[in-house]
């Protein structure tokens, strides 16, 4: 029994008094807990506070980058599977731009941004070309010169080509240097200590088998740029991958270019490669077939080059199936090798010198994107239009005396030959200046400006819609174009204080008139067209009123040629030619490769009976340059009908240059004896 009186304090159930050794234990314990944080904390202090910076450069550079890995490019192929473009493996030298001085990276910066004002400023307004800045300081020259002699180029070459890169891809590895010999690559690999910054890389340079030119047609490829990797057709690639930048390399880059893969690289804190691992792998691209034909691509260059020996400057082919627009082939002079630009070009200066103005800017691709007068091989169009406007009939004549006088204005025949009483037919036949400007004359009162209307609806004046980048879509004169002309004169006057004339940019402000009309009727004035529009008209008028798409791709294929995709090119419209109107085109195209037509000395041996030539001389005046040769020629065939268009700048009259140019590939096409020769023809 409890006594409540006792006053000892109860402990309580289970409860044992601590001992002195336990509470020393613990003493211990939290003894040695107080010092092992004690460590940590002074640890993290050291590494925070005293080493905290030298921790993070060392953090930034032991990083892991993910780096492109180039998929192979599928290969460009002609209508009969002849490898036109391929890929051959090569080494590439490349700087990590992580191991260049901040001050390079600054003015590569700054130059780019100079180039891009400057590139922008009209000809006319820009000042010198900016320089490219020198190396950012001594140590940086030491290595150029380091790497020059090893790699066989100057140190100038090597401190432009990384300017020039970073500018474009700050944050891209620089390729020094493309196809590197095994043995450079081996040395630079064996000595990381003596290159910094240096790596070796596997890439895919494109080579053109065959001998095929078509340079400016097949296009070129190079790193992917930052305005394109915003666009939806480049989404998903990697800063640095190499797309197509020009030609069929372009339009089909989406098939060409597969998928690239990426890869994880480690980089220790010295620079040097700790280790790598695939992230993704690659897709080789797909191939693509084209329409082209080698052999005839090969003979129109060949042609082309031919008669440009003779006085032509420049000039452009194209020849096109015209039941359906399948480019058979087209090419541009002056040109080039497209091997050279599957390597870096040395210099700025050595670029210049192989594709610059003084070069004759051979990257430009005239048979799309030059616009010229067309001369008279411009007088069909004019007939069509005519004919269906009831200007005249097919057998209508119109006295030729030589000139045509309007007012005070004289238009005169070349030679100022008369050519008396002339049908259609014949006026073809002969090219009778004075028959088509009669008819220039007569439609421009007309409602509808009916010779513009006809030559809007086969081809001219718009782009064609071929698959190729870069084309240009020509012009066209009517009134509302010249008052469009005169408003940007008189608004340029207000810009820039001169006054026209003399000093006229756009116009000289005169209103439209019925010589604007006569000149029209000829291919002359203001018309601008280019050799792929008056291709895509004449094989109108050929097929009787269906205006085609020209284009060049057919299919898309796998590695091992199995079909994947269909390309179709529907056609662009179907007009109404009256079948009798387009007969008496015809008839006189073809008499004027006969008798005394103007290219009848071209085609004296040719076999008319088996293969009936089409054609029609044109000479467009220039000046103060020679005249501009052209010819438009179609051939009916039931399995290979062809139309060609060729002209020749500077080559004079129609049958002088581009005439025997055209005659030539088509004695290639129909395998026929090349008896072309130049013709005494000077017509216009």
């Amino acid at each position: 029994m409890i006594d409540p009186l006792d006053k000892t304090p109860l402990r309580s159930i289970g409860e044992s008094p601590l001992s002195p050794q336990l509470a020393m234990r613990v003493a211990m314990l939290g003894g040695i807990a107080l010092v092992l944080f004690s460590i940590i904390f002074f640890k993290l202090w050291f590494l925070q506070v005293l080493t905290g910076d030298q921790a993070v450069r060392e953090a930034a550079n032991n990083r892991v980058r993910t780096v492109a890995v180039a998929a192979p490019r599928g290969a460009v192929l002609d209508r009969n599977g002849k490898t036109l473009v391929e890929n051959r493996p090569a080494s590439v030298m490349q700087l990590d731009p992580g191991q260049l001085p901040a001050a390079a990276r600054e003015a590569a910066a700054t130059w780019g941004q100079a180039m891009t004002t400057w590139a922008r400023t009209p000809r006319s307004e820009r000042g010198p070309r900016p320089k490219v800045p020198a190396p950012a300081n001594a140590a940086l020259e030491k290595r150029y010169a380091q790497l020059a002699t090893v790699l066989g180029i100057s140190p100038k070459t090597i401190n432009e080509r990384v300017i020039q890169q970073l500018a474009q891809l700050p944050y891209a590895n620089v390729r020094v240097e493309v196809d590197v010999p095994t043995a450079v690559r081996n040395y630079l690999l064996e000595r990381p200590g003596q290159f910094p910054g240096v790596s070796i890389d596997q890439v895919y340079v494109r080579r053109y088998p065959g001998g095929v030119g078509a340079a400016q047609l097949l296009g070129a490829v190079g790193q992917v740029s930052p305005e394109q990797l915003k666009a939806d057709s480049f989404r998903g690639v990697i800063s640095g991958a190499i797309v197509g930048q020009e030609g069929i390399e372009r339009s089909y880059d989406r098939y060409l270019r597969g998928s690239d893969g990426t890869k994880s690289i480690t980089i220790d804190a010295a620079g040097k490669l700790k280790g790598q691992r695939i992230s993704r792998e690659s897709r080789a691209g797909d191939s693509v077939r084209t329409s082209l034909d080698s052999s005839l691509q090969r003979s129109g260059e060949a042609a082309l080059a031919s008669e440009m020996s003779g006085g032509g400057t420049a000039g452009a082919f194209v020849a096109l199936d015209p039941r359906d627009g399948r480019v058979l082939a087209l090419g541009s002079a002056p040109t080039y090798d497209p091997s050279v630009r599957a390597r870096p070009i040395p210099t700025q200066a050595d670029y210049e010198r192989l594709f610059g103005e003084a070069a004759g800017a051979p990257l430009f691709n005239r048979a799309i994107s030059g616009g010229y007068p067309t001369g008279s091989i411009f007088k069909p169009i004019t007939a069509l239009a005519a004919l269906d406007g009831g200007v005249i009939t097919t057998n209508a004549s119109v006295n030729d005396p030589g000139v045509l006088t309007v007012g005070k204005q004289k238009f005169y025949n070349a030679g100022r030959q008369a050519n008396g009483p002339v049908s259609l037919v014949r006026a073809l036949q002969v090219s009778s200046d004075v028959y088509f400007y009669t008819l220039g004359r007569d439609a421009n009162p007309m409602k509808g400006q009916i010779i513009q209307s006809w030559a809007r609806k086969l081809g001219l004046d718009k782009a064609t819609g071929i698959d190729l980048p870069g084309e240009a879509s020509g012009t066209i004169p009517d009134r509302q174009w010249r008052a469009q002309q005169n408003a940007k004169e008189i608004e340029w006057e207000k810009k820039s204080g001169k006054k026209c004339p003399p000093d006229c940019l756009y116009s000289d402000k005169r209103p439209w008139s019925v010589g604007d009309n006569i000149q029209l009727s000829v291919g002359q004035g203001d018309v601008q067209a280019s050799p792929l529009q008056m291709a895509v008209a004449y094989s109108a008028i050929a097929n009787g009123g269906t205006v085609v798409r020209p284009h060049l791709g057919m299919t898309i294929e796998n590695e091992t040629g199995r079909q994947l995709e269909r390309i179709e090119a529907p056609p662009l419209r179907r007009v109404a030619i009256d079948s009798s109107h387009q007969q008496s085109i015809l008839d006189g195209l073809h008499q004027s490769t006969l008798d005394d037509g103007t290219s009848a000395d071209v085609f004296s041996g040719w076999n008319q009976s088996k293969f009936p030539v089409y054609g029609k001389t044109g000479t467009a005046e220039r000046p103060p340059r020679p005249d501009q040769s052209w010819y438009a020629a179609y051939v009916p065939s039931a399995t290979k009908p062809i139309v060609i268009v060729a002209t020749v700048e500077d080559g004079g009259f129609g049958a002088e240059a581009a005439a025997p140019a055209v005659c030539k590939m088509l004695a290639t096409w129909f395998s026929q004896p090349d008896s072309c020769s130049s013709g005494a023809s000077t017509t216009r």
